[in-house]
């Protein structure tokens, strides 16, 4: 898609020349300043009933007098805020699919540019990447996206501080969408196809594109470095593991790294702690953490910020079979804390663990792993916030700040004391579950106690990295969140 910025008159957006010029408005009147033709049109669509200002209303009319454009769409958002003015694209875009729409010109009308034009920008972006996003790898039948391929953001004449926020916008919004939209077709390819090796191979490719240091380390190197509790997952399976490490370097090596981790489940059966066959498909979205890093690293190599990141992902598959981890089973993970498996369907953990002790290298200055991990996370916040845990208070902050700066929201759970007791084992350093109550928690808990050596946060994503039902597939979240993040660090 090819985004950019034009200006324009606000008062004679009717002579704007494209296939279909989308006003997207905001608030229950219309502002003064609108181009004439356009506010009568508006008004009269509004007194036949045909259309108000309010959220969630649209209408396209075609071929509307007076305007250059044949398609005119109008899309109310009712408030004000970025996130109003997302749907509102979002749905204006909705109706252009399988048009012959190949240009659209987009103008915000009634927001408050000066305050959020970048995020406006930014989000006009992902609106449209969601908007026409279609997975076809392995479904050649799928529809076409259709034929839009420009869409340009009117910028009012003399507008100067929108107009530069909006490029910036348009940039950051870009770099997202092409990280969300990696995540995304590496979520969404099934298990035979999304292997630890494949997850390796993009890496590897983002590392050629981008000037990246990428090693890919197999079972005999992973058995070096001792990460035991990572190999008792993949031992079940055919399907070699995969150890990633990725090095963005953008800043003077003696700069502390941001270093994130992904879970990469490729595909999670349960182990022999076998998993109900309902759904069951749903977990070739187990490596959603790794999806979201890897998207992440390819947005912020995209935007090229003053920082360093390292990327580890820890990749593998969890079946049953004569040689998979056993309930009552005890290993020894890299940090040389034992485990007791209790649960083989809790393995998440136990992948991550040792991704976690190995991140200790880089002297770190945040660490943040990101995880499909839980049910009890889905339970407790559904499908809106990711779980967000933290053993430091400014991380926290920061990570809160860049899920409301990306749309990409999480909440901040606790990670109380108290919680570890259910993790007690007569057997083990550490049980690798505990009861149900606050599995979510727990999950953390176990995390923690690998990730005590730098300020650590912890993103249980299991009910925001997929949808279900008849949208089932990737979301892309939250590499939103991640890359505001990491651009949020930079010193």
């Amino acid at each position: 898609m090819d985004f950019r910025t034009q200006s324009a008159s606000f008062d004679a957006l009717a002579s704007f020349n494209a296939d279909a010029l989308i006003l997207v408005l905001g608030g229950d009147t219309l502002p003064e300043g609108l181009d004439a033709g356009l506010s009568a049109l508006i008004k009269d669509a509004i007194k036949l009933g045909d259309f108000e200002l309010k959220a969630g209303k649209s209408l396209v009319l075609q071929r509307p007098v007076g305007v250059k454009a044949p398609r005119l769409v109008l899309a109310a958002s009712g408030k004000t805020s970025v996130k109003a003015a997302r749907a509102a694209v979002q749905s204006a875009l909705g109706h252009l699919k399988g048009r012959g729409v190949a240009h659209a010109g987009v103008a915000f009308v009634g927001f408050d540019l000066a305050a959020h034009g970048d995020s406006l920008a930014e989000q006009f972006v992902l609106a449209a990447g969601d908007a026409t996003y279609v997975y076809r790898h392995t479904k050649p039948s799928a529809p076409e996206a259709g034929k839009l391929s420009k869409l340009t953001l009117l910028v009012d004449k003399g507008d100067v501080a929108f107009a530069k926020a909006a490029k910036q916008g348009l940039a950051r919004g870009e770099a997202i969408g092409a990280g969300v939209e990696l995540a995304r077709e590496c979520a969404n390819r099934p298990g035979n196809y999304a292997t630890p090796t494949y997850l390796g191979e993009q890496v590897k490719a983002l590392g050629q594109t981008y000037g990246l240091k990428v090693e890919v380390l197999d079972k005999k190197a992973v058995e070096k470095l001792g990460m035991g509790s990572f190999l008792s997952v993949a031992q079940g399976s055919d399907e070699p593991l995969r150890f990633i490490v990725a090095r963005y370097e953008g800043a003077a090596k003696t700069q502390a790294p941001v270093v994130l981790v992904g879970k990469g489940i490729t595909f999670d059966s349960g182990g022999i702690s076998l998993k109900p066959g309902a759904e069951m498909d749903e977990m070739k979205f187990d490596m959603g953490g790794a999806a979201s890093v890897i998207g992440t690293l390819r947005a912020v190599a995209e935007l090229k910020p003053k920082i360093n990141l390292v990327v580890l992902i820890a990749a593998c598959e969890n079946m049953p079979s004569g040689r998979a981890l056993k309930p009552g089973d005890v290993v020894t993970s890299m940090s040389g804390q034992t485990i007791e498996i209790l649960n083989t369907d809790a393995e998440g953990r136990l992948i991550l663990c040792d991704a976690l002790t190995y991140a200790e290298r880089f002297k770190p200055a945040a660490v943040v792993d990101v995880a499909t991990l839980t049910g009890a996370c889905v339970i407790a916040l559904g499908g809106v916030r990711s779980g967000m845990y933290a053993n430091d208070e400014s991380l926290a902050q920061a990570l809160t700040a860049a899920g409301e700066a990306s749309l990409d929201l999480c909440w901040r759970m606790p990670l109380d004391d108290d919680y570890e007791e259910g993790l007690k084992s007569n057997f083990a350093d550490v049980a690798n579950v505990g009861s149900r109550a606050g599995g979510s928690i727990t999950a953390a808990k176990f995390l923690q106690r690998f990730a005590s050596k730098y300020a650590w946060g912890h993103l249980d994503i299991a009910g925001t990295a997929w949808k279900g039902g008849a949208a089932k597939g990737g979301t892309g979240r939250p590499v939103g969140l991640l890359t505001h993040f990491v651009l949020s660090q930079v010193r």
